[in-house]
């Protein structure tokens, strides 16, 4: 009894000591409640970034770890932009009576270079340029009346003053030649891209002097060939002058861009801008379209025979995509791209801005990408609505539902109806129909499952591509702003301009030794093909592989790839030799001509001395300098390459996968 009494005393005294400390408990959390420390703040996805990586950098902003993936390109640092008229360079004839007037169709990439050539064709014949007529905003209806055609992405009067010493820059036509256009009294070309100085001699020119205005019609994305003989440089620099100072966006977009940089830099870390280059055109003329899925495939090949039927494109309908791909005719997908930065040692926080107001096939296809960098931002992340809204400007609103049912039929059509039905027994009416949605109703989800033809492009659809237009101005800016810069197309050899090469022409020009990699698609196809199967299992040997080939492409190798694909389709994504000149205290670079004569890498002239002064690179430096890592410097990109003293040693690396683990998408 004793025994059972002490067990029951000690139970007691159990239960009381637990109920003492829920009390205690209870009454400290009531304490919190209602004395809290700490404000409680609405959740922002732009704060919850920026906490994240304060956590990951810690309170200090601290240098960068490793600057072997972001430091500059020291063989490319003794190029200098020099874009200035180098021989006796006449100012234009301000008493010209002479008048050009041009109509530009196209997205941001062909718009921008279509300027270019149209100042060169305008120095060409002597004759004054009438600011162009950009149809992507002139075409969509509503757009804020603040802004002209030009104006809507341009400052204009920027562009006119900064070509006073090259051609003279007018608003519109006088009024009585403005009447005369409206009659339609004037002849209007439409030259190709590649059209020759000798075709607007022999063509354009005779028409000029005898009427003394001409129109041009460009479509595709330029007016004149990009590559000129050795005595039109002037004319060369004059397309770089245009390209990278006197098109500047109008004060609204440069300054809502400077603020996203500074905004990027406010992390304290550096940041790398990828293009996906995804776009329908681009995608059907190369024959992409099973590289897809479902209903985009059938969207591309719907894309491609309107491009067979115009005579753009001249090959059969159904192309082996997979073969187009290895190629290299066949865009990277954002899946691969996020493997070779992997590869190259970018660590899963690394700050990637998404640029292209397009990427075809939406969200899903940047899952995987987002899987490996969760600091994957565009300018929906760094910018408020309203300052996206403000950049627009005030708008006539569209209708909300521009779907427009059936009229309701009255009862006397219905009882019509119900007597010229045909004979008893009728059958059952059929079940009412499901709603339409709102995103069924636009768009290609309105068309593609019902019509074998597209419908035209409606009121809501004109306005988002006059949108595209200042979202890729936007992306231009960060992007040419950018750390590091990774196109996933370019030199696609369509003979369009695209965004990514003139990103990389005007970093190119402004500062050459900035990170812009230059990656061989057919090459990183090929690689990929040696690990299709262990897409996130590789060996030591084909990260070293990828490696060399992406700081390769950094370098003067990337360069000259660049010069014979890139520069005969647009001579601003790569302005070299001709605007840029060369440090006279560094080595003398190689001098390589291509198979046509042409100078592909090397031939800058010498900077003159006022540029030189406090520019001077060490000799040094021109060598080879992309892949090594500071030896004082912790790696927190886990990777580290060591160059190997003598040939019996090997290359050591460290990598945060591992030979025998496997890369988690969702790391």
């Amino acid at each position: 009894m004793v025994g059972e009494d002490g067990v029951q005393i000690e139970d007691k005294m159990g239960g009381s000591f637990v109920l003492l400390l829920s009390l205690a408990s209870l009454l400290r959390h009531l304490s919190i409640a209602k004395y809290p420390t700490v404000d409680l703040v609405q959740y922002s996805a732009l704060t919850a970034f920026h906490n994240d990586f304060d956590s990951f950098l810690g309170t200090q902003r601290q240098r960068i770890p490793n600057r072997r993936l972001w430091a500059a390109v020291k063989p490319l640092q003794s190029l200098q932009p020099y874009a200035n008229p180098r021989s006796n360079y006449p100012a234009p004839n301000e008493h010209t009576t002479r008048f050009i007037y041009a109509k530009i169709f196209g997205g941001f990439a062909k718009i921008r270079s279509s300027i270019c050539d149209l100042v060169t064709i305008s120095r060409l014949l002597n004759a004054t340029l009438v600011i162009p007529e950009i149809q992507e905003s002139t075409r969509s209806k509503g757009i804020s009346t603040r802004f002209k055609s030009f104006s809507y992405l341009y400052d204009e009067e920027q562009f006119i003053a900064s070509l006073k010493n090259d051609i003279i820059v007018v608003k519109s036509l006088p009024d009585n030649l403005k009447a005369a256009r409206k009659r339609n009294e004037f002849k209007t070309f439409r030259p190709k891209n590649s059209a020759s100085p000798s075709y607007y001699i022999k063509e354009v020119l005779p028409s000029l002097k005898k009427s003394k205005v001409v129109g041009l019609i460009l479509a595709d994305g330029g007016c004149l060939q990009s590559i000129l003989p050795p005595s039109m440089a002037e004319f060369q620099r004059l397309r770089c002058r245009v390209a990278f100072h006197s098109l500047q966006f109008r004060q609204e977009i440069k300054i809502l861009g400077q603020r996203m940089v500074e905004r990027l830099h406010a992390w304290g870390q550096p940041f790398l801008a990828f293009n996906p280059g995804l776009l329908r055109e681009t995608l059907a003329y190369h024959g992409c379209g099973e590289l897809f899925q479902d209903v985009h495939t059938e969207l591309i090949q719907y894309r491609r025979a309107q491009m067979i039927k115009r005579g753009v494109v001249k090959e059969e309908l159904s192309v082996d995509s997979h073969f187009r791909r290895e190629n290299g005719s066949c865009p990277l997908m954002p899946e691969e791209v996020g493997i070779l930065l992997r590869a190259m040692g970018y660590p899963p926080k690394t700050i990637i801005y998404l640029t292209g107001s397009e990427t075809f096939g939406g969200q899903r296809i940047l899952v995987p990408l987002r899987a490996m960098f969760a600091n994957l931002v565009d300018r929906t992340s760094l910018c408020t609505n309203k300052e996206l809204s403000d950049l627009l400007g005030p708008e006539t609103p569209l209708p909300l539902n521009p779907y427009q049912p059936p009229p309701a039929k009255s009862e006397e059509q219905l009882k019509e109806e119900w007597k010229r039905a045909g004979p008893r027994p009728r059958p059952l009416p059929p079940p009412p129909s499901r709603p339409i949605y709102q995103h069924e109703k636009e768009g290609w989800y309105g068309w593609i499952t019902e019509n074998d033809t597209e419908p035209e492009p409606s009121k809501v659809e004109r306005r988002m591509q006059a949108h595209r237009l200042l979202w890729d101005a936007l992306d231009y800016i960060v992007a040419v702003e950018s750390d590091a810069f990774f196109p996933g197309f370019h030199n696609d050899g369509s003979g369009w301009p695209d965004f990514s090469s003139l990103v990389m022409g005007h970093r190119l020009y402004e500062i050459a030794s900035s990170r812009t990699y230059r990656p061989d698609r057919k090459v990183v196809a090929e690689l990929f093909n040696m690990t299709r199967d262990n897409m996130y299992h590789h060996k030591h040997n084909w990260i070293l592989s990828v490696q060399e080939h992406l700081n390769k492409s950094l370098g003067e190798e990337g360069l000259i790839r660049q010069s014979l694909f890139s520069k005969p389709t647009s001579f601003i994504s790569h302005p070299l030799p001709e605007c840029s000149c060369r440090i006279s205290s560094a080595e003398s670079s190689v001098h390589l001509k291509g198979n046509d004569g042409r100078v592909v890498y090397g031939g800058e002239e010498e900077c003159p001395k006022w540029m030189q002064h406090g520019q001077e690179v060490p000799a040094q430096s021109t060598g080879e300098e992309v892949g090594k890592s500071d030896d004082n410097e912790s790696s927190d990109y886990n990777i580290v390459v060591e160059e190997p003293e003598s040939n019996d040693d090997r290359t050591n690396v460290t990598l945060v996968f591992d030979q025998d683990d496997e890369m988690d998408p969702n790391d």
